[in-house]
């Protein structure tokens, strides 16, 4: 099967042109001068389809490095299947997925490996990848952790917060992080102070302040910074990688830019809610049926923060810099009914997390129309720098050949109404979206998947079992 796309404008992370993609099977073939023949033979008469993206973007899918399908939490468990979010995922111009595979406490690592493949296997719409959460650092967890690389799993996560259920202290965190030096593997570190917080948050409760805006005051961005410094020090210690996850304090960035200017290998993401979304606004939520619990739509970790304080401000001009390289989703959906509502009356019981594997490509597209980034910079935010951080560049997130033909073409003249019902964007498993409202100016038109059409304007193409797992190398990010 072979597809041609033309009169596009191909964008990359370094550049753009108008180009053809000539696609053999599940590969790129050629990325050709407009209108070449290849041979003799003109190309579009010798291809089964021919896709015309004339006056749109050419860029390479999607990867998301930071989801959690299925994942259980607060009593409840994550509303998205492997099958529903990647299928959101697919709709909304991601290709790859990178979610967690989670070792509980007393269970074994290769155990919890084990289950997730179970979870994704057959179900995924786009193809995925996995990171291993290490919930239980004990000697037999450490011995395990090397053996990952050989599966396909070449980074794992850890927790500063989260005291009895995923937390590691600072004698664990260390003895992880001497596997990561040793193996070559990436720390990805959740980096807010657990124990403190747990304190706010026991105070703030007896205080009579419960209602959603009080998740993010327990978790004051203090405790942010100092988790982060204190993972960068510990890896600049045992010279492991690291690479901090949804990070939303600008102090935090501050810490991250210091460490990388004197050469450290210290990374970071941000996600679409810390530069979208703010303490303010969710103070300000009421609805008639949710009272000011309508801020539980926006709750999750770490929190919101106070545009007042200059944090939105600063996480655009920290991917402007690249003292935060990408945007992944923390993708984690709890439906308001039944999942968030059983934090009524007691914020600190809200399952943390937000659904936007749907929308993420869209959100970062505003921010070029809006000036905060460029075209390139979009691509390799979303695109390049995850495939490359986690070791799938040259398969994943570029357009050349060789590479997997995971393909989206947007138009820039298109329109997006994101939101929940009738005429909006939300395909995600929820009853709610926290993106109610907003407008782009953009468009994903069609999105391939290894060659497959899956997406063609308003309309699935895919199929439950499409997406394949894929096993990671080494970072390809590294100083």
């Amino acid at each position: 099967m072979k597809t041609l796309i033309k009169n596009g404008t191909v964008v990359t992370a370094t550049g753009r042109s108008l180009a053809d993609v000539l696609i053999d099977g599940e590969t790129i073939a050629a990325v050709l001068a407009p209108g070449s023949s290849l041979l003799g033979f003109d190309i579009a008469s010798s291809v089964d389809t021919v896709i015309d993206a004339g006056g749109k973007y050419v860029i390479p899918g999607g990867v998301d490095a930071h989801t959690h399908m299925e994942l259980p939490f607060g009593g409840t468990a994550a509303s998205d299947t492997f099958e529903t979010g990647t299928r959101a995922a697919a709709w909304g111009g991601t290709t790859t997925i990178i979610d967690f595979a989670v070792q509980t406490y007393g269970q074994r690592v290769m155990d919890g490996l084990a289950t997730w493949h179970q979870k994704a296997a057959g179900n995924c719409a786009i193809d995925y990848a996995f990171h291993q959460i290490i919930g239980d650092v004990t000697d037999d967890s450490l011995q395990a952790m090397r053996s990952l690389p050989d599966e396909g799993i070449t980074s794992f996560k850890l927790f500063m917060a989260y005291p009895g259920v995923f937390m590691s202290d600072d004698a664990q965190i260390f003895k992880a992080m001497q596997v990561s030096a040793d193996t070559g593997m990436m720390t990805m570190m959740h980096a807010e102070n657990g124990p403190v917080i747990d304190v706010m948050v026991k105070q703030l409760l007896e205080q009579g302040k419960t209602d959603p805006y009080y998740h993010g005051v327990a978790r004051a961005w203090q405790m942010e910074e100092e988790a982060t410094h204190r993972a960068i020090m510990l890896a600049n210690l045992t010279g492991a990688p690291l690479y901090v996850v949804h990070v939303s304090a600008k102090q935090a960035v501050e810490q991250l830019a210091a460490a990388r200017d004197v050469g450290q290998n210290v990374f970071a993401e941000t996600c679409p809610q810390y530069l979208f979304l703010s303490m303010e606004e969710q103070l300000g939520a009421t609805s008639d049926e949710w009272g000011a619990f309508e801020g539980a739509k926006w709750v999750c970790s770490t929190p919101l923060r106070s545009k007042e304080e200059g944090h939105q401000h600063a996480m655009w001009q920290s991917l402007r810099t690249n003292d935060v390289q990408m945007v992944s989703t923390d993708h984690c959906p709890f439906c308001m009914k039944g999942q968030k509502d059983l934090g009524l009356g007691d914020f600190s019981k809200i399952p943390n997390g937000i659904g936007s594997v749907e929308h993420r490509m869209d959100l970062l597209y505003q921010g070029v129309v809006d000036g905060q980034i460029s075209l390139e910079r979009w691509v390799e935010i979303t695109s390049t720098t995850p495939a490359r951080m986690f070791g799938l560049y040259g398969k994943k997130g570029v357009i050349q050949p060789g590479a997997d033909a995971d393909i989206v073409i947007y138009d820039p003249n298109g329109h997006t109404s994101i939101g929940y019902g009738e005429g909006k964007t939300h395909h995600m498993n929820m009853d709610h979206s926290a993106w109610e409202g907003f407008e782009i100016d953009g468009h994903v038109d069609t999105v391939l998947s290894r060659g497959k059409v899956v997406v063609d304007g308003n309309q699935y193409l895919g199929a439950k079992g499409d997406g394949q797992f894929v096993k990671r190398g080494l970072s390809q990010y590294l100083i």
